[in-house]
């Protein structure tokens, strides 16, 4: 018998940051995952854990490093922690941090931006992973998830696949709806990654409005060319896009019109459409 791959660590760590200035509160939620791969075969094969750090104490680093970090994005904080680990045990031969950030903005209040009281309006999340092993070069893969989006106009699908079993009419006109996930790489480790993040946010949120779609594959792809024609940090950019249908409602059985204005919202089930983009 022999081992094979193994990793392990410690996940779901949750923290909660608030970092006070004179003037403003700065808010993040965070949930951090630790995985460790290294020379671990004694604790499986022999029950000796003299090389392993305990799960528990990966915890409480999260939360020690985080008092004292200068990080201001999760990536960055990602590296942290990664350099971290490493330096202190020599046993470990590949260090990856995840998080993923919950997104809390301002309050708007009288006309201002609140300096001190933040809301949560949807279940978006940003994410990040961070590894490396000792000597090698950093990767960080970042992205973000359940970033929900629907446009009423600038989409059809039609010239399908019509066979036996085909009963979707075509349409030049229908809801487009879908909750987008993202992850791309960076090219190089000296990145202004909050801004990268925010700007790359705003570039797919254009093109899938702009674009006039012939399918979800359709504006995926302009999504992602969008993304690497004006981000030259982006290497390749993976798209995920869940086509959140919404059917039109039959109301001639009560002697009504419907001009594409009454819809059932589904998600069950629903397309699936996945792709990268890459240079």
């Amino acid at each position: 018998m022999a081992l094979a791959q193994n990793r392990y660590g410690k996940s779901r760590v949750r923290l909660v940051r608030v970092k006070r200035h004179a003037d403003r509160h700065d808010f993040q939620e965070w949930s951090v995952e630790i995985l460790l791969q290294g020379d671990f075969e004694s604790c499986f094969t022999d029950g000796d854990n003299s090389k392993i750090l305990a799960t528990d104490t990966m915890k409480n680093t999260v939360y020690s490093l985080a008092r004292d970090s200068a990080a201001t994005c999760m990536e960055e904080f990602g590296k942290e922690m990664v350099d971290f680990l490493l330096r202190r045990n020599p046993q470990v031969t590949h260090a990856e941090v995840s998080i993923s950030e919950k997104v809390w903005e301002r309050v708007e209040a009288n006309g201002k931006r609140h300096p001190t009281t933040f809301v949560q309006s949807s279940g978006e999340r940003a994410v990040t992973r961070v590894s490396r092993a000792p000597g090698a070069r950093l990767a960080i893969r970042s992205g973000l998830e359940n970033l929900v989006i629907m446009k009423t106009a600038g989409s059809g699908f039609e010239g399908y696949i019509q066979d036996s079993l085909t009963t979707l009419p075509p349409t030049a006109d229908r809801l487009f709806g879908t909750a987008l996930k993202a992850g791309w790489e960076y090219g190089t480790e000296i990145v202004a990654y909050a801004a990268v993040r925010a700007k790359i946010r705003e570039i797919l949120l254009a093109e899938f409005s702009a674009h006039e779609s012939k399918s979800v594959q359709h504006t995926l792809y302009a999504m992602g060319e969008g993304v690497l024609k004006q981000i030259p940090e982006v290497n390749e950019i993976e798209l995920t896009m869940p086509n959140l249908h919404c059917l039109l409602v039959d109301l001639s059985r009560f002697g009504q019109t419907n001009p594409n204005e009454i819809f059932v919202p589904t998600d069950e089930p629903h397309g699936y459409i996945e792709a990268t983009v890459r240079r």
